[in-house]
């Protein structure tokens, strides 16, 4: 309900709503829900936060989670959707999707892009995005997304990058299960340390959505 709140009033003020998703099994209750709900999608564009270098058929796409459970079930135009292509090289994936991004919000060679709604989860190590604790471009704030080869996932994935995440008009934050209780706890409570913590980007116009697992021990 939050998220399409939000996205009804970006429409009412600028025309136009942009939503960067997440994957993973955490969005997928609220994705089908949004998809029931009558909402319009006709002015609304959906983009990635990050995507596994896997084709969009893979099991392991967060296209492919977002497609089957918001998508399809909605009806949104594929003119409206703006995924990133795994199926390319790491590289090829990345330079696509920055040109995308560029184009839709007709972007100068340094500017970066502001979505309306990021929605982003947290992973049990406290990464968010593909952003992962110790991960260089952490400190990247001029980049609008990156390839990324995560040694702990033994996986290439392109990620938007820090800048474009600081830039939202909103970021929702969701956080399932008792897994993401201690690092849940360091996030809000722990030093400012982004690159230890990653998570921590954009905490101050983060809206979090939590449940009782997640929760207990704050």
């Amino acid at each position: 309900a939050y998220l399409l709140e939000e996205l009804s009033d970006a429409v009412k003020q600028r025309g136009r709503a942009t939503l960067a998703i997440s994957g993973g099994n955490t969005p997928k209750p609220a994705f089908a829900k949004m998809a029931q709900s009558g909402f319009d999608w006709s002015n609304v564009h959906i983009f990635w936060v990050d995507e596994r270098c896997v084709p969009p058929t893979d099991d392991q796409s967060n296209f492919k989670m977002a497609d089957q459970s918001l998508l399809t079930p909605a009806r949104i135009s594929k003119y409206n959707v703006h995924r990133i292509h795994g199926e390319l090289t790491p590289d090829e994936a990345a330079i696509r999707y920055i040109e995308e991004i560029r184009q839709f919000f007709g972007l100068g060679e340094h500017e970066l892009p502001v979505f309306d709604v990021i929605h982003r989860g947290m992973g049990p190590d406290a990464h968010t995005a593909s952003l992962f604790p110790g991960e260089p471009l952490i400190a990247n704030r001029t980049g609008i997304a990156a390839a990324v080869w995560v040694e702990k996932m033994r996986s290439h994935r392109v990620t938007l990058l820090p800048g474009v995440l600081l830039q939202g008009r909103r970021t929702v934050l969701q956080a399932v299960g008792a897994d993401k209780a201690e690092p849940l706890h360091e996030v809000l409570n722990g030093p400012a340390d982004p690159f230890r913590f990653p998570c921590q980007l954009a905490l101050d116009r983060a809206v979090w959505f939590v449940d009782r697992a997640a929760a207990a021990k704050l």
